[in-house]
């Protein structure tokens, strides 16, 4: 048995999706963590099942999204099945490849299930000879304004791990949380949902998520790789007190919702489980942060949960690399809160409003059900509009830090702001003679600077020195000059001609800075003073 180190700068409490994430950022950004797990092995089964397009474009940063893709079930399309009566279904469909074609490299969902996720992290951290210390449980801790201190419990031996920050990846009772005085907002009443893996034949093929409502419930179906087919809902009102509920009691219920027969059908896979929606009030305490569902709780609608926590190691690893490696003041990690918080709370308010008005059984909800089916199936302006915010929220790319410290808008671009997330833009390399993507010239570690629009000879040399002599490893550059094959990254910027715009793009892909001149000692201050780099 390898002995666990007594001190480390970073421990991770938790292996699952967003502990093993922060890991592995904080190990592209040069720190090395500790990362342990109270269970004896990685997990076996699956509860999240959909990898959404924000989270694969962080994929692909990190060089694992082929390998994502090669293991999961694209998804192109959301079909919508609403109850008119008990013969007659409606049938609504989202196409999310034409809607997000332009918008993401990924315009689709991943159905890939969770454990497969964890083990393409998992194989990152081997590769990077970081190990996981498995069957090892944290006992308590205790906290100062310099570390943390921690008693852990491994194979019946107990020792103390000293660290100088603890990452809270353990899950919705997480122990670190209740150590900690962290507070949650009012939890919404408990629900119990169940998830099966079955055998059942549907009209389309795998390309589709179907979602069934009807009085009786509703069921959420997802084609894996596999012939089967994951079946989640909530657990109808007749059986929440069942105890030891099988699928068997499930059949006559998720027959009539499906309106397909699963009497024969077999199961592989049964599971049911509580949730309930929860926020902490706090995301960080001293040297402690809470991110995935330590930190909030969601409804398991539209996917959203596992995705929120893969973003929150991403928003932070970057930031607490670089205190620890002193390029940035510690300031920064204010920044965590108040950017994913908003964030947390703007996905639970948006799956519950989804939740009641879809999946309600309510005469009100009924008819808004309707009316949005109609309007999907109805005029193209319609279906565009509809089919764009959907997509958009159910990607995650609609997230944004507008209103954060970090982001600093200096330009009379409304389209884009600092905030933002980078918009996925084609373009040709004119210097390399290639087609790529402003998230391919993004995707190194640090900040990038993009100056997009016309800009003399002069100007550009005095700005790669500038870099060369102040940044030289912690910045990227490029230019995009004007062009007839790249204006339509101009038109996205609103910039005309003779004019340009600056960007500073994080690590994390949003734009920290925005402004239409391109003026150094701007660019600096706002890397200094509002980074605080040092």
């Amino acid at each position: 048995m390898s002995l666990i180190p007594g001190q480390c700068s970073v421990l991770i409490v938790g292996a699952g999706p967003s502990g093993l994430m922060m890991a592995a950022q904080l190990l592209r950004n040069g720190v090395h963590p500790l990362i342990i797990d109270r269970k004896t092995r990685p997990s076996q089964s699956s509860k999240a099942l959909t990898v959404q397009a924000r989270t694969l474009e962080i994929f692909r940063q990190m060089g694992l999204d082929q390998s994502a893709i090669v293991q999961g079930n694209v998804i192109s399309q959301i079909q919508l099945h609403n109850e008119l009566n008990h013969s007659a279904n409606e049938v609504s469909t989202l196409e999310l490849s034409s809607s997000g074609e332009q918008k993401s490299h990924f315009p689709y969902m991943l159905v890939l299930e969770q454990y497969k996720t964890e083990r393409l992290l998992i194989d990152y951290l081997t590769i990077n000879t970081c190990p996981i210390y498995w069957n090892t449980e944290l006992l308590d801790l205790s906290l100062t304004d310099e570390n943390v201190t921690t008693n852990v419990k491994r194979n019946d031996h107990e020792q103390t791990i000293q660290c100088d920050w603890l990452i809270a990846a353990d899950g919705a009772h997480s122990k670190v949380a209740s150590t900690l005085p962290v507070s949650f907002s009012a939890a919404k009443d408990e629900h119990r949902y169940y998830a099966a893996d079955i055998q059942v034949n549907l009209d389309s093929g795998k390309e589709a998520i179907h979602f069934f409502s009807g009085d009786q419930g509703f069921a959420a179906c997802y084609p894996m790789q596999s012939n089967s087919l994951r079946c989640t809902g909530m657990v109808p009102a007749a059986l929440r007190k069942n105890d030891d509920l099988s699928f068997a009691d499930l059949k006559p219920y998720l027959t009539f919702t499906l309106g397909v027969s699963v009497q024969n059908e077999q199961c592989t896979w049964f599971s049911t489980y509580p949730v309930r929606r929860k926020t902490a009030e706090n995301f960080s305490i001293q040297r402690c942060f809470l991110i995935g569902d330590a930190a909030h709780v969601h409804t398991p609608i539209g996917g959203q949960g596992m995705n929120a926590g893969l973003q929150d190691a991403a928003n932070l690893a970057w930031k607490l690399a670089g205190v620890i490696k002193e390029r940035y003041s510690s300031k920064i990690l204010k920044t965590y809160h108040q950017e994913r918080r908003p964030i947390a709370r703007q996905i639970s308010k948006t799956a519950d409003r989804v939740f009641n008005t879809y999946f309600s059984s309510n005469w009100f909800s009924r008819n808004i059900r309707r009316y949005f089916a109609s309007a999907i199936l109805g005029d193209a302006g319609s279906q565009k509009h509809i089919h764009e915010k959907t997509l958009r929220f159910i990607s995650q790319a609609a997230q944004n830090y507008r209103s954060a410290g970090l982001s600093v808008h200096h330009s009379q671009s409304k389209l884009v702001r600092a905030g933002d997330r980078l918009p996925y833009l084609k373009l040709f390399d004119e210097k390399l003679n290639e087609e790529t993507d402003l998230h391919s010239w993004c995707s190194g570690v640090g900040f990038t600077l993009l100056v997009i629009g016309h800009l003399n000879e002069r100007d550009l040399f005095l700005l790669a020195k500038w870099i060369k002599q102040t940044y030289p490893f912690d910045l990227n550059f490029y230019y995009l000059p004007p062009s007839d094959r790249n204006q339509h990254v101009l038109d996205a910027f609103e910039i005309s001609k003779k004019q340009r715009r600056a960007l500073i793009v994080r690590p994390d892909l949003h734009i920290g800075y925005l402004n239409d001149a391109v003026v150094i000692d701007m660019l600096d201050t706002y890397l200094k003073e509002t980074v605080g780099w040092r």
